[in-house]
């Protein structure tokens, strides 16, 4: 039998060859990069087109893993953190440091400080072939994307349909969060609803659990509307959240120490005629941007997510559906986390169907599935995770999810 950890021949072969060339590419890309192959593939779907190895960080230095995207590029750069190191054709993943960019230096070993050397000529060619938004996963383990069929993935909503305005509040990432919820408009694609489906720009979707941070900003928002002054809506329990708590309890006759509970939470937002929020949520980023947030209902939450990598192509090989295209990343919750999400069984990345197991417990709401396929376009994503997008994603950033492949790491 063939080990589940094994590559298709093709690949091996590849890998073990110097960089290849690249084969025509039929729509979005996406690059896939193992610390422990030292290698990197660009993948057409499931299709490889290029393969090269690559150089990544050192002990001390490691690379990390997750789910990247591009986010700037550029043809001559220098290292800002070391001593203005050469960094040709360098294509940005997080704003903290770390790219892909050439080097004459590639040893088939890590060596860098944590970001992915290439090849000078295959830097150069690769330069040429992405754009911003590309997306970049990098694994310890060699991952290969496979097509996945699933009732609750999006399909593309009919070309002539009329993009309605969204009543979903918009929560901007951490570093864009303001005072209040926002109202967002879905836009129509360049020429009017009839245009070409393909002129649209890719949306970036996540799939994760709510939180604490979540239920404080419905206490917030409840007590703003019922006059107690919170302060601002963030999800934290600043001092003008919690008098605006005292002030709720000694209206209602009960102790007054500020402390929310699940019965003070309920008791809240029945006050205000607002539902306690679902235990997951979807977010939702085109451009860089956020557009939206809304619920979703997880069944068993008790049982770990994962981490799980999906792109949409749609052209007339696909036919009129489109397809998804997935991987599973391996990524190991600290025993705290799992505490605070409730999580008593771990994701197996390597778990036969694991992804559509994982779709398989979600429900999505009729309205805000419309929301979101009136948007989808081609090479569009979806990224299911346990935890919400950590201090990577913010201003000029898609959802960036960083793994831990081991434990304690």
């Amino acid at each position: 039998m063939v080990s589940r950890f094994a590559l298709t021949a093709s690949v091996v072969a590849l890998l073990l060859s110097p960089a290849t060339g690249f084969a025509g590419s039929r729509g979005p890309l996406q690059i896939i990069v193992s610390k422990d192959q030292q290698s990197l593939v660009v993948y057409d779907g499931d299709a490889v087109i290029a393969t090269s190895p690559v150089s990544t960080g050192k002990a001390g230095h490691t690379t990390p893993s997750g789910i990247f995207s591009i986010l700037e590029k550029r043809r001559h750069h220098k290292s800002n953190i070391y001593s203005n190191a050469p960094m040709p054709f360098m294509q940005r993943l997080t704003w903290s440091g770390i790219a892909l960019h050439g080097s004459n230096h590639v040893p088939d070993y890590p060596a860098s400080h944590g970001c992915v050397r290439l090849p000078s000529e295959f830097a150069a060619s690769l330069y040429k072939l992405t754009e911003r938004g590309v997306h970049v996963l990098i694994s310890d383990r060699q991952i290969t994307p496979l097509e996945v069929k699933s009732a609750l993935l999006f399909r593309p909503a009919p070309i002539d349909l009329q993009p309605p305005l969204s009543d979903v509040p918009l929560r901007p990432a951490i570093s864009q969060a303001g005072d209040a919820p926002v109202e967002v408009a879905m836009r129509e694609p360049p020429g009017g609803a009839n245009s070409a489906r393909s002129t649209e720009e890719p949306i970036r979707i996540l799939i994760t659990r709510s939180d604490t941070r979540d239920t404080m900003r419905e206490v917030q928002t409840s007590l703003d509307f019922l006059g107690y002054a919170p302060g601002a809506i963030d999800g934290h329990a600043g001092p003008a959240t919690i008098a605006a708590l005292r002030a709720f309890q000694a209206s209602e006759g009960i102790d007054g120490d500020g402390k929310l509970t699940p019965d003070l939470t309920d008791r809240l937002l029945r006050k205000a005629g607002r539902t306690p929020p679902q235990n997951g949520k979807i977010l939702v980023r085109q451009g860089f941007k956020p557009l939206f947030e809304a619920g979703l209902t997880i069944d068993k939450p008790e049982e770990a997510l994962g981490t799980h990598f999906l792109q949409f192509r749609h052209n007339e090989e696909e036919g009129a559906e489109g397809k998804w295209f997935g991987v599973s990343l391996e990524n190991h919750l600290p025993a705290s986390t799992k505490k605070r999400l409730g999580i008593s069984t771990e994701a197996d990345p390597f778990a036969y169907n694991g992804i559509q197991r994982t779709l398989a417990r979600m429900t999505i709401s009729d309205d805000v599935r419309k929301r979101v396929e009136a948007l989808l376009a081609e090479g569009s994503s979806l990224s299911i995770a346990d935890m919400e997008s950590g201090l990577e994603t913010g201003q000029g950033t898609d959802f960036i999810t960083i793994t831990r492949t081991r434990p304690g790491e």
